[in-house]
């Protein structure tokens, strides 16, 4: 009975990864500064921008507010319900106003089946954000690395 239900186990286990294998990055991943009109950046200030905003490719990302910088994706196998993304910042240690350090900001988003692309972007909104040193971004799903890009903040 015990091996009966370590196969059925296995089984399972065996059809989550194959349905998780279908999701895969399609194309060239675009990395770098998304580029804004927009200069003087305030303090907790955002500007809305199209879904399409172009990418000056580049891996030496300025630190001022106002920055945004990461990289833009096609995602081919999305289905409804698979198991979402995990967005992961591994920064060089953004101290919040609390005291607090980080050393890595965790997303989970839901996958969006009818998405032509997907973006995982920081943007510098508040000047305790902007450390300079190395930035890590990387994009799984479940245990499966999908893409990752390193950045140099100065």
């Amino acid at each position: 009975m015990q091996h009966i239900r370590m196969t059925l186990m296995a089984g399972l286990f065996a059809g989550t990864a194959l349905a998780q294998a279908e999701v895969r990055v399609e194309g060239p991943v675009e990395y770098g500064v998304f580029s804004s009109q927009y200069q003087n950046f305030q303090p907790g200030e955002r500007v809305l921008a199209r879904s399409n905003q172009d990418i000056q490719s580049t891996t030496q990302i300025p630190a001022k507010l106002g920055t945004k910088f990461g990289m833009r994706y096609s995602l081919a196998g999305k289905r409804e319900g698979d198991t979402p993304l995990t967005l992961l910042y591994l920064t060089p240690g953004v101290t919040t106003p609390d005291g607090k350090r980080h050393d890595k900001f965790e997303v989970v988003q839901k996958l969006v089946p009818g998405a032509a692309q997907d973006v995982m972007a920081f943007e510098f909104t508040e000047n305790h954000e902007v450390v300079p040193g190395e930035w890590h971004f990387i994009v799984y799903q479940g245990d499966r690395k999908l893409a990752e890009q390193r950045f140099e903040v100065r």
